[in-house]
């Protein structure tokens, strides 16, 4: 039976595994030096008891992909072709043994076209050719499955070794736990007549559907430019957008030193709040509750210009009657949704004489009060039409017209000449020039 304490010790492993040199490529080429190659995968697999459709994971997908890392990066000659460098015969050994009892192991999807030789939870792969850095020497992917003897708490490993002539290689631990802590956030509504400028006080909630509880848990919080995350709460840190940033997020760290049960909801002991600007329209949050130890933090802090906030600690409270339908993998909210932005195109009005060419200013502008953003396209340019009348017609496409490519397409009739622009919000109003003819 396997310890409570080597089981919280692969917990806090995954979780932090859950946030956690460049070469020229030649042809393979005799070296007095062995070429040194690590084996690369997952370093641990929580498997669900309950796998839910649709995810990474599902249903006939590995969930442990392993391939090669060798030096270097892959280049292509003058004729675009890429050579490997190596070549020479080298297996690759991939050990399961450990998971007799704790998941169903299956290797078809390992070795490429040629598979590999399986003898019970063994598989072995043999190959020839390694290019340099990673992207060309994929090894293949594990499924992994629970059965009717999984059960929560059973460990395992995936133990992957490699050996050939003149290489060096460094071999690869998939750590799996069963049932470990899966953690699921509530989704969350706009309130009833919620406006620009107002402060969501978000009832933030996450419900563990693994087979084992924990302790430690990290909330993470981020919002686009129309949101702000006040530094309130004194266990948690905050690293505000950017203001060069336009699509930039703003961050929220809080940290919990609780211990959390299976199959059991938490909510915050406060609400947190989220202000919004009075330009905010259809902005963008979403937040993450994952398990981590308190003590294993530091290196999430040191990810970004963290600041801890200043007030009383934020505390996680138990939730009696969760229902959980309520809770999704994924939370993420847009708010406001009600806004208005009011766009200005401008003309001009010139004179020129036959045969002369002209520019024409032509102003766009956004007198708000509300942000135009399609943050969900990732801030997909807005287009519009510029419409020249009969007679002159424009020598070339202006500055800011034409999609990405640079062209802009044109339609022509017997009274205008139209032109599409696109801009990428805020962006400068773009000029048109004109020739009379």
């Amino acid at each position: 039976m396997t310890s409570l304490a080597a089981v919280r010790r692969t917990i806090s492993a995954f979780a932090l595994a859950a946030l956690a040199g460049t070469a020229l490529a030649v042809p393979a080429q005799a070296r007095e030096e062995p070429l040194p190659v690590s084996v690369t995968g997952p370093d641990s697999v929580n498997l669900s008891l309950q796998p839910e459709s649709g995810e990474p994971g599902e249903p006939g997908e590995p969930q442990v992909e392993l391939g090669l890392r060798a030096p270097g990066e892959p280049v292509p000659d003058e004729n675009g072709v890429i050579y490997p460098i190596h070549q020479g015969d080298y297996t690759v050994t991939v050990d399961a043994s450990s998971l007799a009892g704790v998941a169903a192991v299956d290797f078809s999807r390992l070795g490429g076209w040629q598979g590999c030789s399986v003898e019970g939870l063994v598989a072995t792969c043999s190959d020839y050719e390694i290019y340099a850095g990673q992207d060309y020497n994929d090894l293949g992917g594990i499924r992994l499955d629970v059965t009717d003897e999984s059960a929560a708490g059973d460990v395992g490993t995936i133990s992957v070794t490699a050996a050939g002539e003149g290489l060096a290689f460094t071999g690869h631990t998939v750590d799996v736990l069963v049932g470990g802590p899966e953690l699921r956030m509530k989704q969350l509504a706009e309130p009833e007549g919620f406006q620009a400028g107002d402060t969501f006080q978000a009832p933030l909630s996450f419900r563990n559907q693994g087979g084992l509880g924990g302790k430690g848990v990290v909330l993470r919080v981020s919002g686009t430019r129309g949101l702000s995350l006040p530094s309130t709460f004194g266990n948690c840190w905050y690293d505000p957008r950017d203001p060069d940033e336009v699509l930039g997020r703003s961050t929220a760290l809080c940290v919990f030193d609780s211990e959390f049960a299976a199959g059991a909801a938490y909510g915050l002991s406060a609400p947190f709040p989220i202000g919004t600007a009075g330009f905010a329209l259809y902005d963008s949050m979403y937040y993450t509750f994952t398990a981590v130890p308190a003590d294993q933090v530091a290196d999430l802090v040191a990810e970004g210009d963290y600041q801890r906030g200043a007030g009383p600690e934020l505390g996680l409270v138990r939730l009696p009657d969760a229902d959980p339908a309520d809770y999704t993998q994924y939370a993420e909210m847009d708010f406001p949704t009600k806004n208005t932005f009011d766009l200005d195109l401008t003309g001009e009005r010139l004179r020129a004489r036959k045969g002369q060419t002209v520019s024409v200013d032509v102003g766009f502008a956004n007198h708000g009060p509300a942000w135009l953003a399609l943050l969900r396209s990732g801030g997909e340019p807005i287009s519009f039409w510029v419409d020249l009348p009969p007679g002159p017609r424009p020598p070339r496409s202006p500055r800011a017209a034409g999609p990405p490519t640079g062209r802009a397409p044109r339609a022509t009739t017997s009274a205008t000449s139209t032109h599409r622009s696109w801009r990428t919000p805020p962006a400068p109003s773009p000029s048109v020039s004109a020739s009379t003819r």
